[in-house]
């Protein structure tokens, strides 16, 4: 049965543009070659580290929500921790409040204004 999942990386400051699309697009064909269906993926650039990782403080933030066989997670987070690019990564099993909450975030539903709001304007 496929669940719900969304993963976070953080890859390396000094890659190229080139080298982090081709870095994210090998994840993204990993999960795919997997059997996942990758519901969205979200490029949050580069951004400042709460804390340094192997001297550097900051990293290209990468996010991909996907329905998966619980299976494919753990060959997922090996490819993560082979990979010298990947700084930091979580993955995460969604629950259904986090699905709606998410499905909700990507409509802009939490951008639009009520009518209350446009009234009080």
């Amino acid at each position: 049965m496929l669940k719900n999942y969304e993963t976070v990386f953080i890859l390396n400051p000094v890659l190229s543009d080139d080298q982090m699309k081709d870095a994210v697009g090998q994840y993204e064909q990993l999960l795919k070659d997997g059997g996942a269906e990758i519901i969205n993926k979200e490029m949050w650039g580069l951004k400042k580290l709460a804390y340094p990782i192997q001297h550097k403080s900051t990293g290209f933030y990468n996010l991909m929500e996907f329905k998966a066989d619980p299976s494919l997670i753990a060959s997922l987070e090996i490819e993560y921790k082979r990979d010298e690019r990947v700084m930091r990564f979580l993955t995460i099993a969604l629950d259904k409040h986090a699905v709606e909450y998410n499905d909700k975030r990507r409509s802009g539903a939490f951008n639009k204004k009520t009518k209350k709001e446009e009234a009080a304007a």
